[in-house]
């Protein structure tokens, strides 16, 4: 501090002390914490701005094809599902708890990966329905990791499902009208889907 401060005595002294007899107290009472911390909350000018800064941290990669060993074990699985979810009275009786990791396309218009890559995620819930005829989806309730109540994924965009119960041991359910995926004559595509017939 200059020495030449005009209101040097004033700093020294720092801030004024009141008892609780002074008569300014009474007057100007202090403000209780409360009240003093919504006067120095964070405003947030740009709205969406830190969602937005934090969306471009997100690393997005190609989809990656299943091998014939993946895809018959996927498709053992989605078998096994279909059978323990057949309608909705068993779905409820079983309670089959899964986790589904799956491949989601990028939805952010301002990303140059836009509808060309994506990222895997995993979400666990309840399995509802196995549906390979019209929707060709897997159907989750108490959806959780992605803050849903009931979570549809499109059966061509499953990695992985697993299963912390014992739902996938034993031995091989499918029978050979069950495929979900394929061989295709130009060589093995993981993404064609086909229906379940028991």
């Amino acid at each position: 501090m200059p020495a030449d401060f005009q209101y040097r005595d004033t700093f020294i002294k720092g801030k004024p002390q009141h008892g609780r007899e002074d008569p300014f107290r009474s007057r100007h009472p202090s403000m209780d914490v409360e009240r003093r911390a919504k006067i120095f909350a964070p405003f947030d000018a740009l709205k969406g701005f830190d969602e937005a800064v934090s969306a471009k941290d997100v690393l997005y990669e190609d989809k990656k094809a299943l091998n014939p060993e993946e895809s018959a074990e996927l498709n053992r699985r989605l078998r096994i599902l279909y059978d323990l979810t057949y309608n909705s009275r068993m779905a409820r009786a079983n309670r089959v708890q899964v986790s589904v990791t799956y491949y989601e396309a990028c939805d952010d218009v301002n990303r140059e990966e836009y509808g060309v890559r994506g990222r895997y995620r995993t979400v666990s819930g309840i399995c509802l329905r196995v549906d390979a005829g019209e929707t060709q989806t897997i159907l989750l309730g108490e959806a959780h990791g992605r803050g849903k109540d009931e979570m549809s994924i499109p059966l061509e965009n499953i990695r992985e499902i697993e299963s912390p119960g014992d739902w996938f041991r034993g031995e091989n359910l499918c029978s050979k009208n069950s495929v979900l995926y394929e061989e295709t004559q130009e060589g093995y595509d993981g993404d064609i889907v086909r229906d379940i017939v028991p």
